[in-house]
């Protein structure tokens, strides 16, 4: 089962520049909403799932939400998904919450801090009433001094009052550490990984975590062809010596292993760098400058930033689109705004061949409790039906369109 024979409905929180989203839509789920409050982020999601044929589904169903998801509410807030969503029919409410209240990075407040998203997550488990919660978050959250917290957590999840259908709480089955480079994916890049089932969905079932790849991929080998196409330019000209060099360079120092994380950084402090003294010590091993982010070519032609972005002497610095491809993106997938604010979408995304992986895991638990016959069969026959009865009543609905 790879998620692709049947789909599986799913609502998402703080839902970046669709590293999850994508990975969770190769699994075989289809968006009803996507909830997003970095304006950026936001045009990122609309503007790919608006052009890519495999996303048709989501153009026609999918309501991308530009809001602060405390303020959620699926009752009034869904407009093109509202004639498919029914609370507890939906299958999956997924999230990456904030992660700087319990990043290593930052001072580790925990539930003290204002970005604290994990009771709004809570709060929405009880509203929607999924078959299924994920929720992805930094390593930094698995710490012992905050065990109570993640007990609590648990706790409410666990302890969640039927709901007036009768519909019991969740049973979370794993919540550890998942290492993206496990993956295919070519970044040292842990992630905590929460899944629960509703416990009428679980019953007897078993679920079993996604099996990391069998190899490991490099930073040359996801990079190389691209840092090839930037040296193009140069190869006929009077930095041929220099680009041929460098690239050699380059591909000796990069064959040796995986990436160190990457970070979005903060809106507050300055430009994109590659991440703190030690990382860019790790991506200068790896014969890249964490520095800064590189200009990007436009149509093949040079940019005129070479010395600082191509040839200085410490690496050449990774375009926008190299640090996609380190994060798991798919090179299909575009973002908005300027470099900086594309940067700290890529840098900020939970990888999605991690997300993939994982959603593939879930859906073999609901597959299985929909083959015994207690889980709402929805085909996406059934979803282009409701699509169809929905489509005039949308273009009479008076409220705001989503983003």
């Amino acid at each position: 089962m790879t998620g692709t024979d049947r789909s599986y409905t799913s609502i998402e929180i703080c839902a970046g520049a669709g590293g999850q989203a994508i990975g969770l839509h190769m699994a075989g789920f289809r968006h009803l909403a996507l909830i997003e409050i970095d304006k950026y982020a936001a045009a990122t999601l609309r503007e790919n799932i608006e052009v890519h044929p495999k996303w048709d589904w989501e153009r026609a169903n999918c309501d991308v939400l530009c809001q602060d998801v405390a303020e959620f509410d699926p009752a009034r807030d869904l407009v093109k998904s509202a004639g498919l969503y029914r609370r507890g029919e939906v299958d999956l409410l997924a999230g990456g919450v904030p992660c700087p209240p319990f990043s290593h990075a930052g001072k580790q407040l925990g539930e003290d801090d204002e970005r604290d998203l994990f009771p709004r997550i809570l709060e929405l488990a009880e509203l929607i009433r999924p078959r299924a919660v994920m929720i992805e978050n930094v390593r930094g959250l698995m710490d012992p001094k905050f065990d109570d917290y993640r007990s609590r957590i648990q706790a409410g999840l666990e302890e969640m009052e039927p709901d007036d259908d009768g519909r019991p709480g969740y049973e979370v089955v794993r919540w550890d550490v998942c290492e993206a480079a496990e993956f295919g994916v070519p970044q040292l890049r842990p992630r905590s990984i929460l899944v629960a089932f509703r416990k009428d969905v679980l019953k007897d079932l078993k679920y079993e975590a996604p099996t990391p790849s069998a190899e490991t991929v490099t930073v040359r080998d996801a990079l190389e062809e691209t840092m090839t196409e930037r040296i193009k330019p140069f190869l006929d000209g009077p930095l041929a010596d220099q680009a041929k060099q460098m690239l050699a360079k380059w591909k000796e120092a990069a064959g040796g292993g995986v990436a160190p994380t990457l970070v979005g950084g903060s809106k507050k402090h300055g430009g994109a760098d590659l991440g703190p003294s030690r990382a860019k010590k790790a991506w200068g091993k790896l014969g890249v400058s964490g520095m800064g982010v590189a200009n990007a070519p436009v149509n093949g032609q040079p940019t005129g930033t070479e010395d600082r972005d191509l040839f200085r002497a410490g690496g050449s610095m990774l375009t926008v689109r190299q640090a996609a491809i380190i994060q798991g993106f798919p090179t299909y997938w575009e973002f908005t705004g300027g470099k900086t604010a594309q940067y700290r979408q890529v840098g900020n995304a939970f990888p999605p061949p991690v997300a993939r992986a994982i959603g593939e895991s879930i859906t073999e638990v609901l597959k299985a409790d929909r083959d015994r016959g207690s889980g709402r069969r929805v085909a996406e026959g059934d979803f282009d039906d409701v699509s169809s009865r929905q489509s005039e009543r949308r273009g009479q609905v008076g409220r705001g369109a989503p983003v």
